[in-house]
């Protein structure tokens, strides 16, 4: 997910049966919210095409029949909690084999999760209770269906000696204005790896992976340090590596070497833009003062030497700043000089730039010494007689064979990164 002039990539598109849910007026409490700009894109045929064909479209009629039994809050904050967390796991199960594939749609796919969990979303926005609901306490289903259907209270890392515990994350797909097509192999490779136990040169190591949303807003309000923060304090499940993975350039994987404390506003899957210094959340362990470059500890030098797929991997130095006591930025090959204010990390100034701020930040006040910092993945492109969102289908044999790829580079270079580390 880099966005600085070079790819602006992502995922792809489906699902609105909510419509067709039946649900209970019964009570006419506090007005429902209207539909975001993401859950609007539902009425669009390639959403609807993507969950048909992965048979995720009764995610949303069923999550509406739930919602329609619940009588109290309680009963429907279990409600949103026990269907996010179904959504979550079918769509692992999907991706690693388990169960039917439920549709044409290639089981390597990230798609069916966002969309699926967007109709999610809608249900919720739309449903009239059959009891009193304050616009808090559908604000709190939502982000209940969000985090659950993210994975992010669901990562099992064990404890004990006997295995290295590595936690990835991806992103939801993103640019759906442009292509709904679009699917993001870093989204695929958090499907394809939660719950695996993967062999290394130093042994067994077991992933546990998160998806994170592309808007400014959830990242402002502290969605990814408090994600990784009980992984990353001191105890038995403490993470012994870890990695953020989102899309990048064309043809390559990048380890990115420096991350830069600033946002460069591009639209986000909201469409909100920001530009400002990346805001921390309040309550969340930091350094001071802010720093405005933090830099990964990831075995770049490994990753790059091994042979881990069909890309290379690029370590990535470049960032650009704006020299002490100058007011210009300067593109720097080699990373940030003494002194500079951050306008790109290596990973851009979006999204991907900023969860490896965030995530490296809390690793350093934690003092945390691990290996850790960001991945950035080739660009998942469909094939060339297919690359037209207009008329093109929603996937392809390239297109599929090349997220493929991407994901199993990804395990490679997770194995590389943790023999490394233990060696």
């Amino acid at each position: 997910m880099r966005l600085n002039g070079q790819v602006r990539t992502a995922s792809l598109a489906a699902l609105l049966l909510c419509a067709a849910t039946p649900f209970p007026a019964l009570a006419a409490p506090s007005a429902a919210p209207s539909a975001t700009a993401e859950e609007r894109r539902l009425a669009g045929p390639v959403p609807r095409e993507i969950l048909r064909d992965s048979g995720f479209a009764d995610v949303t009629p069923a999550f509406g029949r739930d919602l329609a039994a619940a009588r109290t809050p309680a009963q429907a904050r279990s409600v949103a909690v026990r269907d996010g967390r179904r959504l979550w796991r079918r769509a692992v199960d999907r991706a690693q084999g388990r169960g039917p594939a439920g549709g044409t749609l290639s089981r390597d796919d990230d798609r069916p999760l966002y969309w699926a969990r967007l109709g999610m979303t809608r249900a919720l926005r739309e449903w009239k209770s059959a009891f009193q609901l304050t616009g808090k306490q559908r604000t709190d289903l939502i982000a209940a269906v969000e985090r659950t259907s993210r994975g992010q209270d669901s990562v099992e890392l064990p404890p004990g000696r006997g295995v290295r515990r590595v936690l990835i994350t991806g992103f939801d797909p993103f640019q759906l204005d442009a292509d709904a097509r679009r699917s993001n192999p870093s989204g695929a490779a958090a499907l394809a790896l939660d719950g695996t136990t993967i062999r290394t040169a130093a042994g067994l190591a077991r992933v546990e992976a998160v998806v994170f949303p592309v808007r400014w807003a959830d990242f402002a309000d502290g969605t990814v340090e408090r994600t990784l923060l009980p992984y990353f304090r001191p105890g038995p499940r403490r993470v012994d590596l870890f990695t953020t993975i989102s899309q990048g350039r064309p043809g390559r994987f990048d380890v990115e070497r420096t991350n830069g404390a600033w946002r460069g506003g591009y639209p986000d899957n909201a469409g909100v833009s920001r530009t400002e210094t990346v805001p921390l959340p309040p309550g969340i362990p930091t350094v001071h003062p802010q720093p405005q470059w933090t830099s990964t500890t990831l075995p770049y030098a490994a990753l790059t030497a091994a042979r881990t797929g069909p890309y290379p991997v690029h370590d990535h130095t470049a960032v650009t700043e704006i020299p002490a006591g100058g007011t210009t930025p300067v593109d720097r090959p080699d990373g940030p000089t003494p002194g500079s204010t951050a306008r790109e990390g290596g990973g851009g100034d979006y999204l991907s730039n900023e969860i490896a701020y965030r995530a490296t930040l809390l690793r350093d006040a934690l003092r945390l010494r691990v290996p850790g910092g960001h991945l950035h993945t080739p660009v998942l492109e469909f094939g060339p007689d297919n690359a037209d969102p207009a008329t093109g289908r929603v996937s392809d044999p390239v297109f599929v064979r090349n997220r493929v790829a991407i994901v199993g580079q990804v395990r490679a270079l997770v194995a590389v990164a943790v023999a490394h580390a233990a060696g």
